[in-house]
């Protein structure tokens, strides 16, 4: 099976409970932070599916966390596909997605370390913004903002993980 099997369109209210269980066992493993279900409705809009068939097979969400800065999350692709593009499809459609809104860096923390490195990223130090910025940002209820800003009260979420950033190229 190829990618061309494979369609990545925006999510719908009706995949969440299959994002859900894709995403539960990477939850399980610590490689993900869990979502609850009304989370992912309240977020669906910012999601892309992978669907082959019926079935959803992968995922990826993008937020805007400024201007011009956004985070790819909770990108999972079902065991059985990995290994097929699927997740690189997912976040080149992410990338659309961030162009589309205007933003010009897309930031992540991960454990996959090389799949984002292959895809233009790299680690990255700190401070990622400004310090004006940095202080409107940690008024932020989202805990992937905390994450980002890599606030104190999430380091216990965030240990092992990688920061990483890349720049967009915007025609």
């Amino acid at each position: 099976m190829t990618t061309a099997d494979v369609l990545v369109r925006r999510a719908r209210t009706a995949d969440v409970p299959e994002i859900l269980a894709l995403i539960h066992p990477l939850v399980e493993q610590n490689i993900l932070l869990g979502k609850q279900r009304v989370q992912l409705y309240e977020s669906v809009q910012e999601f892309v599916v992978a669907v082959e068939g019926d079935a959803v097979v992968g995922c990826g969400a993008l937020h805007p966390l400024w201007a011009d800065l956004g985070e790819v999350r909770t990108i999972a692709v079902a065991e059985e596909f990995r290994g097929r593009g699927i997740g690189g499809a997912i976040l080149d459609q992410l990338e659309r997605h961030a162009i589309e809104l205007g933003l010009t860096r897309l930031f992540c923390l991960t454990f996959e370390v090389d799949f984002f490195t292959g895809r233009g990223f790299s680690e990255v130090p700190e401070p990622v913004v400004e310090p004006p910025v940095f202080d409107e940002m940690s008024r932020s209820f989202d805990e992937g903002v905390a994450e980002f800003l890599n606030l104190a009260r999430v380091k216990q979420n965030t240990l092992g993980n990688t920061r990483m950033l890349k720049n967009l190229h915007v025609s």
